[in-house]
C-alpha cells in the first residue's frame, strides 16, 4: 500500500519524529479523504485538484500555522510519489505558502524560575524529580518529550553530560548542570523505592506508579509551579528550554554553541534567540534613554 510506502519515507528517509509522522499521515488522511469525495485519485490529482481542495481546507483553519502545515505535508506526499517515479511532476510545486507571522517565544527571568523551584514541596514523594526536571529543562534545554524519553543509560553523571535522543532520532551531547545533577541524584534515591515497571526500567523519570512520566504530566507539573508562583506569562516546559536559550545568549554564548546545545538543524531556527536579545535591548533603550523620558 502506497499509504505505508509513504509511512516508511517519512520515517527513514525523512527521519522525522512519531510525532511529526502522525501529523503529516493527519493531514495526507484529508487530502485523500477530500479526493475520493471528488472521485479523483489522490496520487493523479492535479495542480486544480490540490489548489480546489487547499481553498476548501483553509475556510475552516484561521491558523496560518496550521495551514503552513497542511502545506507541508502536502508537498511532502508528491515529493515521495516523485521520488519514487509514481508521477513524473509534482503537481504540488506551485501552490504558495502562507506567511506564518513569527511570534518572540515567552522568555522566564531567574527570579521567575527560582519563585517556581520555591514552590516545590520537598516534602513529597514527587518534590526531588520534580525540582530535578525543572533544573533539567531550564539548565539543559531539553525538549519536553526529550526529557521523558530520557534513559538511565545515557546519562553520564560522573562525566557531567547526557546522551540526548533529539528530533528525527538525531542524538546529541548535553552537559548537565552541577545542580540539576545533584537534585537528580537525590530523586534517584526517591525512583529506587518505586514499584518500577520492566518497560520503564532505564526511564529517568517516572510517575508514583513506577511508569515513564508523560508529556501531559510535564506540562501540569511546569503550569502549576508558573500559577503557584503567581506568574502571569503563558507557561509550558518549552518556555523554559527558551530562556536557557535567551540565557546563554544574553550572557555572551555564541549562536553556534547554543544550536548544538538545541539541537536545531538549521542555524537560522536558533537565530529567534537574538531577536528576543534585540527586543531587549529596544527596551532598555525606550527605558533608560534621555530622550524617552
Amino acid at each position: 500500500m502506497i499509504e505505508r510506502e509513504y509511512h516508511t519515507y517519512l520515517k527513514l528517509e525523512r527521519g522525522l519524529s512519531d510525532n511529526s509522522i502522525v501529523a503529516y499521515e493527519l493531514d495526507f488522511n484529508r487530502l485523500k479523504t477530500y479526493m475520493e469525495e471528488h472521485q479523483i485519485d489522490v496520487v493523479r490529482a492535479t495542480f486544480d485538484d490540490l489548489q480546489a481542495f487547499v481553498f476548501e481546507t483553509f475556510k475552516g483553519i484561521k491558523s496560518a500555522k496550521t495551514q503552513a502545515r497542511l502545506l507541508s505535508s502536502i508537498h511532502s506526499f508528491y515529493r515521495f510519489l516523485l521520488y519514487h517515479r509514481y508521477i513524473e511532476q509534482d503537481p504540488s510545486e506551485l501552490l504558495e505558502m502562507p506567511r506564518v507571522e513569527k511570534h518572540l517565544p515567552e522568555v522566564l527571568s531567574l527570579e521567575e524560575i527560582d519563585a517556581m523551584i520555591a514552590q516545590i514541596d520537598m516534602s513529597k514523594p514527587e518534590g526531588h524529580r520534580n525540582r530535578a526536571i525543572i533544573e533539567m529543562l531550564y539548565g539543559s534545554g531539553l525538549r519536553v518529550s526529550e526529557l521523558t524519553e530520557l534513559r538511565l543509560s545515557n546519562i553520564y553523571r560522573k562525566e557531567g553530560y547526557m546522551r540526548i535522543l533529539g528530533k528525527g532520532s538525531k542524538q546529541r551531547l548535553v552537559p548537565i548542570s552541577p545542580v540539576a545533577d545533584e537534585q537528580f541524584g537525590y530523586w534517584l534515591k526517591d525512583r529506587s523505592q518505586l514499584d518500577i515497571k520492566p518497560e520503564a526500567s532505564d526511564i529517568a523519570f517516572l510517575n508514583h506508579y513506577g511508569r515513564q512520566l508523560t508529556r501531559a504530566m510535564i506540562f501540569t507539573i511546569v503550569k502549576r509551579l508558573a500559577e503557584a508562583a503567581g506568574i502571569r506569562k503563558t507557561i509550558s516546559p518549552h518556555t523554559l528550554r527558551h530562556s536557557f536559550a535567551t540565557h546563554l545568549l544574553q550572557n555572551g554564548a555564541d549562536l553556534r554553541i547554543i544550536q548544538q546545545l538545541l539541537g536545531h538543524e538549521s542555524i537560522v531556527t536558533t537565530e529567534i534567540y537574538t531577536h528576543v536579545n534585540i527586543q531587549d535591548l529596544r527596551e532598555a533603550v525606550l527605558k533608560y534613554h534621555p530622550e524617552n523620558q
